[in-house]
């Protein structure tokens, strides 16, 4: 009788409206955050992708983009990103809260270590769902491109139509299935499931602050710099670490290199070492750097203040 009480218990704690809300700010936050700073995020795909595009620097390869193909280039695949980023989002924050309040039950601290693991096992959970949804976005983000490496597109060289046409994120995705089929919409989940690694380290170090200056400041709810602050901290620490995967993902989920597609990651880290240089495995960090840093932290700030103003008005907090 116990036992069943237990499962109950569990699966309300699973299936809560504080995790909603918690899942609904977040997929909010992120939103917000990554239309402001999308353009550092093209800039980013073009830099890991296109091996011959010369210019090295963020802000040039943006002004080479706007020059190149104006205002419009700088916000391709906009509308694939943001849902991609809502659902995963989503996702991610209702299972990682879920997990929490499963776990801890009505305990209010955690650990650093239960915070990695279960924000590890909630980055596998979100890649598993989401991956279909950011491959077809690295495509539509590439369609229209102007890239500087031929071979990516149809003919003619470089400067010209892009090689694939896909009207919309459907039939992007119907596209794919059949042309390279259903398993090429998870292209690039065995660098995404390690990739897990990197919100998990962010939510680890996040929360660990967050914890430590709330006890240091004496205060229940911290200021939304505070927020937009830790927030930087704890995503720039992840990525420098994890950068080096989110290059061979982003190319897998490309598409464009045979060779490439049909190696491990291993063989895919040192093929890219030998033909391109131990500097490719960190190509376009900077760009990573300025966009994921600031709209994570950005995201985190907005979540955590729509999170308290609905637990406030709706007596929960």
């Amino acid at each position: 009788m116990e036992s069943d009480d237990g499962k109950s218990s569990s699966l309300s704690s699973l299936f809560s409206y504080s995790n909603l809300v918690h899942a609904v700010s977040g997929a909010t936050g992120s939103v917000i955050a990554i239309s402001v700073f999308y353009p550092l995020d093209t800039v980013r795909t073009r830099l890991q992708v296109d091996d011959h595009r010369h210019a090295k620097n963020t802000f040039l390869v943006l002004k080479e983009i706007l020059k190149e193909e104006g205002l419009e280039g700088v916000y391709l695949g906009w509308f694939p990103v943001v849902s991609a980023l809502c659902c995963s989002n989503f996702v991610y924050f209702y299972t990682y809260n879920g997990l929490k309040s499963s776990v801890l039950g009505g305990r209010k601290k955690a650990s650093p270590i239960v915070d990695l693991t279960l924000a590890f096992l909630s980055g596998v959970v979100n890649v598993l769902v989401t991956t279909p949804l950011w491959v077809v976005n690295t495509r539509l983000k590439l369609q229209g491109a102007n890239l500087h490496t031929a071979h990516f597109n149809k003919k003619h060289g470089a400067f010209k139509s892009p090689r694939k046409h896909y009207n919309g994120i459907i039939d992007c995705i119907l596209k794919i299935i059949s042309a390279e089929g259903v398993g090429k919409l998870w292209g690039g989940t065995v660098p995404s499931i390690l990739l897990a690694t990197n919100p998990a380290i962010q939510f680890m170090i996040y929360e660990a602050l967050k914890r430590y200056f709330k006890r240091y400041m004496d205060v229940t709810e911290l200021s939304g710099l505070m927020y937009f602050i830790l927030g930087a901290v704890a995503k720039t620490a992840a990525t420098v670490i994890t950068y080096p995967l989110q290059v061979i993902q982003s190319r897998l989920r490309a598409g464009f290199a045979k060779e490439e597609n049909t190696q491990s990651l291993k063989q895919n880290i040192l093929h890219l070492i030998r033909t391109r240089g131990v500097g490719s495995l960190y190509k376009g960090l900077e760009a990573k750097l300025l966009q994921t840093v600031l709209t994570a932290a950005l995201m985190f700030a907005i979540y955590e203040k729509i999170a308290a103003f609905i637990f406030k008005i709706m007596g929960l907090q």
